[in-house]
């Protein structure tokens, strides 16, 4: 820990200088922390696109939790972000619908998930999608040990693993903790 000793001086320029070392040491000292912080536990995104339109418009501003996933495996219907698999640079939002190992099934615009609880598949419910939307595609795509298969909320406008193919893990950034802005729709999640 830091051992910080208040230095007195008994001139006015002293004083001056005295209050204007404090100041630094509160700066540093608090460039430090949120540097750590941003940096290991919290981050914040600014959403851009319609894709995870209705949970997520436009502008909205997002706190993302980095640490959760140091911990634990992301699980079926977290919202994440992610490092877009095509080109690094650029981050994504979208919804974990298949895990590690699994196979999906997108036919006859339903998805299909066979995993080994349910090796004759399941019908994922999701409630989180504007009424009558639907997944399009006529796909079969087996997720390999560290890959996740994700999907916009707005499927027609959702460009994700149907297209571009399965997130890998070390490509995902964080889970979304709250919506911060705009401040009448503040929630976590």
């Amino acid at each position: 820990m830091f051992n910080i000793k208040k230095i007195q001086y008994s001139s006015k320029g002293g004083a001056i200088l005295s209050s204007i070392l404090e100041t630094a040491q509160v700066v540093v000292v608090s460039l430090v922390i949120v540097f750590l912080v941003r940096t290991y536990l919290i981050q914040p995104f600014l959403v851009k696109g319609a894709s995870m339109e209705p949970t997520f418009q436009d502008g909205n501003y997002l706190i993302i939790d980095e640490i959760s996933y140091r911990i634990n495996a992301p699980q079926r219907g977290d919202v994440i972000v992610f490092k877009y698999p095509k080109d690094p640079k650029q981050y994504f939002i979208k919804r974990v619908i298949g895990l590690p190992n699994e196979r999906l099934e997108i036919k006859n615009q339903k998805l299909t998930v066979f995993n080994a609880q349910n090796p004759n598949g399941m019908t994922i419910d999701e409630t989180y999608l504007p009424a009558g939307d639907i997944t399009k595609g006529d796909e079969t795509i087996q997720l390999k040990s560290n890959e996740y298969f994700v999907l916009g909320d707005n499927r027609p406008a959702s460009s994700d693993s149907r297209y571009w193919g399965p997130v890998a893990q070390d490509l995902i950034v964080g889970r979304v903790w709250l919506r911060a802005w705009p401040l009448n729709e503040v929630k976590a999640y």
